[in-house]
């Protein structure tokens, strides 16, 4: 094995590189993976370089990424979940980065299904941040729920509603993102902006209004939610009702009391519980009796339904580069930021 690793990194002006350090030796309670393939998020990831050139610093470049695929290695002190070998898959800022190498606290690495391939399982920490906004939302069968965003946890929180029994609408402005929602189950894909939009989500739920809905992007959200508070269901004395969970960054300015009814808005942070608990990222567990869904198992839920082929990766993984090429990809990204969803990065090139 290399003395160095290789890892894709952005310095505090935003630029982009790959640089060269150490090969990291697993602590105790952490595995030390070689990566087949990390899935970077253009939105996310991208959005965040772009902040660092709109307000440039001095900084070193430091490694980036939180969700890639590949082959335990090494292993540290008290492991005892994973051995040299195993196929994981694995998330974590700081952990699961675009690189040839990377350290992971074995409670965020989960084997990988033979059938799952290692593109479709490094979309994991994209698929268990969906998965937990949807347990957030508590969706029940046959309820009429909406997404706003068709980015990559967007659409993996419209499949999983479908998955959950829901009818399920996908909103966004993007014609491209809508036709990868279609293609991923959708049971409506819509852009709210068009004239005719609001209404047909309206038809959509036989004009008895959305029961719940999911905001999976960032930045300026209040025309979103406002759209939502509108097309939301309304009780007979004009008080709206149902849910509304945010996953995304969003801003939003809205009055609440009267202005909201009784509406329930909630945040979903994360992946579940346990991320960013050392204790329990190295090996300590939350007793599935009393906390059902950890960051751990909400991953491995999400490799078991991709192995079923109830989720689906593969359409919304819209460029592949090697590590070798991923600056000028992630330039080129940057540029254009509304032509891609999904970004595979092979580190072995």
């Amino acid at each position: 094995m290399s003395d160095v690793r290789r890892v894709l990194a952005a310095d505090g002006a935003g630029r982009i590189s790959v640089i060269e350090e150490p090969m990291p030796s697993p602590e105790p309670g952490t595995v030390l993976v070689e990566v087949s393939a990390s899935m970077i998020s253009p939105g996310t990831e991208l959005g965040g370089v772009s902040r660092r050139r709109e307000k440039p610093s001095d900084g070193a470049p430091r490694p980036f990424g939180y969700s890639n695929a590949g082959v335990v290695v090494a292993v540290g002190e008290g492991v005892d979940r994973l051995e040299v070998g195993d196929r994981v898959a694995c998330m974590g800022g700081g952990y699961a980065q675009h690189a040839t190498h990377g350290c992971v606290p074995q409670n965020m690495a989960v084997p990988i299904p033979d059938s799952v391939s290692d593109d479709d399982a490094a979309s994991v920490h994209l698929v268990a941040t969906s998965l937990n906004a949807v347990r957030r939302l508590g969706p029940e069968i046959a309820e009429s729920t909406a997404v706003v965003g068709m980015g990559l946890v967007g659409n993996f929180a419209t499949q999983w509603l479908r998955v959950a029994g829901c009818h399920v609408v996908a909103l966004d402005r993007l014609q491209m993102r809508l036709d990868k929602a279609e293609v991923c189950g959708a049971h409506l894909c819509v852009d709210p902006t068009a004239d005719g939009g609001e209404d047909a989500v309206r038809t959509f739920t036989r004009n008895r209004g959305l029961d719940g809905a999911i905001m999976a992007f960032g930045g300026d959200g209040t025309p979103a939610f406002k759209m939502l508070v509108s097309l939301i269901k309304r009780a007979p004395d004009t008080h709206q009702m149902g849910r509304v969970v945010i996953v995304g960054g969003a801003r939003i300015d809205h009055q609440f009391a009267a202005a909201l009814g009784n509406l329930d808005v909630r945040s979903a942070a994360r992946t579940g519980p346990g991320y960013h608990d050392d204790d329990w990222e190295r090996g300590a567990d939350y007793p599935p009796v009393f906390v059902r869904w950890t960051t751990n198992r909400n991953m491995e839920t999400c490799l078991d339904y991709i192995a079923r082929g109830d989720l689906k990766v593969d359409p919304l993984i819209t460029h592949r580069v090697s590590l070798g090429d991923a600056p000028d990809a992630c330039e080129d990204l940057i540029q254009r930021p509304n032509s891609a969803l999904g970004v595979v990065i092979y580190p072995k090139g």
